[in-house]
């Protein structure tokens, strides 16, 4: 089957978060913040998710739910989703996990939240590496704990770990907890397998939790391959990983994620302050079940499909905006992009942008936590037509600025 990714669906009226909540979400503001634009005049470039129509596979499989005509309270009882979510693992990875280790969440952002209240006192330290996704600042901040940056090293857009800052900040005795981001946002490096073992000799020298991360494992180039942290480290008994379908399917909302915790005290912990108390949405278990099951080819036309997207945006940069800084990322559907010496008297590009152009973005130390500023990131999962127009939009309003200083 071939699947259209050129599509362009209307998602008003859904109660988006992409359509109705940018101005709270980027702006920190309500409706009383104002644009030159009406919000349907937006080209929208931030929040992570997609443009594209969830898998007709998962559709089917909700819709088969839905005819059993019953939603009563529902808990997981049976191997059925544990052996497509193993499955897939196996087959990708090269890498699987016990069943009794699988616990869920709402989401990955519940979870950091109630792992670091778990993991790390009020006095102590988590450790990440910067620019971060904002919600590990905002996991600290709900439980009143500091959040300690070792700032990634940046080359022409290509971005690498300065392991002998990394080992120094995770040697502070206060530092309890590494939260790694494995593929990393925003600046959607994989790392590599040697990258990921100093890594964990690091937390394991340590005696750190380490918690991964890898909601983005399936979005990778075509060629690339994710290798999961769990794999590197087979036997440390202080590792969390975090995955699930839910962005690569595009279905973020039906609230269902995998929280992989090897620890048994802290998998009773974890569980004990479930604030729903181990129920799951039915039509979430179908959807991501079927994901894993039948949805495999889907994921292959959309790594295409982005891959395009990337090299179309590359292009566009290298033509028209050569002074900005940019890397094809090795995963993730973000672009993550330097613009300062674009517009280098600007200092808050998302504004810029939301104003001058008319394009929803996200970017600087507000949203990525820090060693930020000047970048902006673009989502790229969407029609190519969409891309090429808030590009463009862009690019003659960085122009028509410059002209005017």
């Amino acid at each position: 089957m071939t699947y259209d990714f050129d599509e362009i669906i209307d998602r008003r009226g859904t109660n988006a978060l992409n359509t109705d909540g940018f101005r709270g979400y980027i702006f920190h503001a309500g409706p009383e913040k104002v644009f030159p634009f009406k919000d349907e005049e937006f080209v929208r470039m931030w929040v992570a998710d997609m443009e594209f129509a969830t898998p007709p596979e998962i559709c089917q499989a909700i819709k088969a739910r839905v005819d059993r005509r019953i939603f009563g309270y529902t808990m997981m009882y049976d191997d059925a989703y544990y052996q497509a979510f193993c499955g897939w693992c196996r087959e990708r990875y090269g890498w699987d996990f016990p069943k009794e280790q699988l616990c869920f969440s709402p989401g990955i952002i519940p979870a950091l939240y109630q792992l670091v209240e778990d993991l790390v006192a009020k006095d102590e330290k988590v450790l990440t590496m910067t620019p971060a996704y904002g919600y590990f600042l905002h996991a600290c901040e709900y439980n009143g704990v500091a959040l300690e940056e070792s700032r990634l090293v940046q080359e022409e857009g290509y971005f690498t770990i300065d392991f002998a800052d990394l080992a120094a900040r995770a040697a502070d005795p206060q530092v309890k907890l590494l939260l790694l981001c494995n593929p990393h946002n925003p600046s959607g490096r994989v790392w590599t397998e040697e990258e990921l073992r100093r890594i964990g000799e690091i937390a394991v020298e340590n005696d750190l939790w380490l918690i991964s991360d890898e909601i983005h494992c399936d979005l990778v180039r075509q060629g690339i391959r994710h290798t999961p942290m769990g794999k590197v480290l087979p036997d440390y008994g202080k590792l969390i990983t975090c995955m699930s379908a839910s962005k690569t399917f595009n279905m973020a909302g039906l609230m269902f994620s995998d929280i992989i915790i090897r620890d048994a005290h802290e998998r009773r912990l974890f569980k004990s302050r479930d604030k729903i108390a181990g129920m799951l949405n039915p039509l979430s278990i179908e959807a991501h079940k079927a994901a894993y099951e039948c949805c495999g080819e889907w994921l292959e036309q959309l790594r295409a499909y982005l891959d395009g997207n990337f090299r179309y945006l590359d292009a566009f940069l290298k033509e028209k905006l050569p002074q900005a800084i940019f890397h094809i990322p090795e995963a993730t559907y973000l672009g993550w992009v330097n613009m300062r010496a674009c517009l280098p008297d600007v200092e808050d590009l998302p504004d810029f942008f939301a104003n001058e152009a008319g394009v929803l973005l996200e970017g600087g130390d507000k949203l990525f936590v820090g060693n930020a500023e000047g970048w902006i990131r673009l989502n790229l999962a969407m029609p190519r037509s969409i891309i090429e127009t808030g590009l463009n939009r862009m690019y003659e309003a960085i122009q028509k600025h410059n002209e005017e200083k």
